[in-house]
């Protein structure tokens, strides 16, 4: 007996081995990937699009090194953003299509959905997600350690207030409650730090103590900023970087204008720890919005989307376009804006692609397309099908094929289907004094410089054409204003887009094209995704999550509520490996010599 356990384990001794050889040495054959996700970022608000109300150096830095990806779709809030983000579904598909989850609702994103943290996290990368999670808290099995994440550092719900890190929800008659973990524990040692710093810490903290010759790193840090905070503070910043903006004459954008600049300072400073790690050269990075940013009405911040329609939580272009930029070394087409139609879904199967990660989309009914090739080498793949959405609840769609997009019913009465962010002439108000040396403020970053040593050693051309990427990535309307074209009102109505030539909805097409072939072929088409659509997920309020009840601490209220809580730290996401490992065990058990030998002879080959 005792003569079988020893061999037992001996072979699951040799098992770990071999699994670790060879996880080291794909690892070497596989990029970090490191996505920086902002939180409610106006398309305007970063200044490579060619604003100079306030300059963002390290994010342009980073665009102008990399590629501009001009028509990056997302959904129009961050729960169905973030669903589409991490299972390369439309938020349809998954039941996350209608508003958000509020922390006090009993749901989340479906735990038979696979995410890209599982994905990448089978195939030996070490997975990790700082910051904001919001798909579903109200069980354990919804938060991120469980749903493929080895690491949370950070909030579960909507948001939190930048320096308490509290969500009041006393408007729902529930108490203020504590919402920040080290995965699964409660932490409260860093109330205090304002949260955009603390976040960016624990990345470059993470970035600096991860062995990536042993595993790749995929890192998503979702940072709050520049999402607003609690009612009655929703602006927050440092007072001495709200200082900088003194030259903005409205307070509320002046602190937002700072709240972006401290989200700028934390793309710089991930970039600088990849470079002083050794890694930079071996990473995808990824920066991109989850929505448009809110200019009026709930949660507003004085985002600019400008120059497009409307605004986050609505069927327009303000609402579905995020400034996204993704650089690495793997890119042949750095240095450029790629106009190819992009949608947040699409990720998921890119940069597994990009990681030679084999996925059977078929199988896993995925509505993301892999773009890797087409990103790689700067083509235009396809006519892009967009499903930006289907809301029966709220009664609207927007949809777009190509270059066409239908609408049809809006969000909150029509709140915000206007054209809601202005940019003044820059050069007759409140210009961020920058701006007169701007080519230079980016050429001395050290996200520029980091970027430039690397691309040099591509053999990429050596000079880039800041002035001319800078228009290229900015956007134009086709009418000097909106009233000269046909108007749109899509609670009387349907609306039709050429979005080709008219970004900013300006002219409504579908009087003269509703008996036609393009209009009939897009109704058929909604009708299509109409059936196969997912139910909502949505619950209405559940009392029981009062954070009164536990502690001050917004938490997994129903696992409390059933007596099913546990301190167990594990993944389920690992399941189906630790089953396989049960098999595997059992079979050993009646053929332990032969593996044995067979393992000894397979780890020498």
């Amino acid at each position: 007996m005792h003569q079988i356990m020893w061999n037992f384990r001996q072979a699951l001794t040799i098992i770990l081995l071999c699994f670790n050889v060879l996880t080291a040495a794909q690892s070497n054959d596989k990029p970090n990937i490191v996505i920086i996700l902002a939180d409610d970022l106006g398309v305007d608000d970063v200044s490579f699009r060619g604003s100079n109300k306030f300059l963002t150096p390290n994010i342009d830095a980073l665009a102008y090194s990399g590629i501009i990806l001009k028509n990056l779709y997302t959904a129009s809030m961050c729960t169905p953003s973030r669903s589409a983000l991490l299972t390369g579904k439309y938020p349809i598909h998954t039941g996350m299509q209608h508003y958000i989850i509020p922390n006090y609702e009993p749901w989340g994103l479906p735990l038979n959905e696979t995410t890209m943290a599982q994905i990448f996290k089978q195939h030996g990368y070490y997975t990790s997600i700082i910051g904001k999670w919001h798909q579903g808290m109200s069980r354990k099995a919804y938060t991120p350690t469980k749903r493929g994440f080895h690491h949370h550092f950070g909030y579960l719900g909507a948001y939190v207030d930048y320096y308490d890190q509290t969500l009041d929800a006393t408007v729902q008659n529930l108490s203020i409650g504590h919402d920040f973990r080290d995965n699964l524990a409660v932490s409260r040692e860093y109330i205090g730090t304002y949260i955009t710093d603390l976040l960016t810490d624990a990345a470059t903290e993470l970035i600096s103590k991860h062995d990536a010759t042993k595993q790749p790193l995929f890192l998503l840090l979702a940072q709050l900023a520049p999402h607003a905070g609690n009612d009655d503070t929703p602006l927050q910043a440092p007072p001495e970087e709200v200082e900088k903006f003194t030259y903005i004459k409205d307070g509320d954008r002046r602190t937002y204008a700072a709240m972006v600049s401290k989200l700028d300072q934390s793309v710089g400073a991930v970039i600088d720890a990849l470079a002083n790690k050794g890694i930079l050269n071996n990473t995808i990075l990824l920066f991109l919005s989850d929505n448009g940013g809110p200019t009026v009405g709930l949660h507003a911040t004085t985002a600019s989307n400008y120059p497009l329609r409307g605004q986050k939580n609505s069927p327009w272009e303000g609402g579905i376009r995020s400034s996204g930029v993704i650089w690495s070394p793997l890119l042949e087409n750095l240095g450029t804006v790629w106009k190819q139609q992009l949608y947040i879904g699409d990720l998921l199967p890119t940069l597994a692609s990009a990681a030679n990660i084999q996925l059977d989309t078929q199988q896993m009914n995925l509505d993301g397309l892999n773009l890797w090739s087409a990103l790689k080498y700067g083509y235009d793949a396809v006519e892009r099908e967009i499903v930006h959405n289907i809301d029966d609840i709220f009664d609207y769609v927007s949809y777009g094929k190509g270059k066409w997009k239908f609408i049809n019913g809006t969000t909150d009465d029509g709140e915000y289907d206007g054209w809601l962010s202005v940019r003044h002439n820059d050069s007759n108000a409140e210009v961020d004094p920058r701006a007169a040396n701007y080519e230079e403020l980016i050429m001395n970053t050290t996200v520029w410089q980091h970027l430039s040593e690397i691309n040099a050693k591509t053999a990429l051309p050596g000079v880039v054409n800041i002035t001319k990427l800078r228009q290229d990535a900015a956007i134009s309307c086709m009418l000097a204003n909106a009233t000269q074209g046909v108007a749109c009102e899509p609670l009387l109505g349907p609306c039709l887009f050429d979005i080709a030539v008219d970004p900013c909805e300006q002219n409504n097409l579908y009087e003269t094209m509703s008996d036609g072939k393009v209009v009939q072929e897009l109704l058929k088409r909604i009708a299509h995704f109409r059936e196969t659509a997912h139910a909502t997920n949505n619950k209405p309020l559940d009392a029981k999550c009062d954070p009164r009840l536990y502690d001050g601490e917004w938490t997994w209220w129903e696992d409390v509520q059933d007596g099913v809580d546990d301190d167990h730290n594990g993944d389920d996401g690992d399941s189906a490996t630790n089953l396989r490992l049960s098999g595997l065990l059992l079979t050993l058990s009646f053929g332990t010599v032969f593996v044995i030998n067979l393992l000894k002879y397979s780890c020498r080959l």
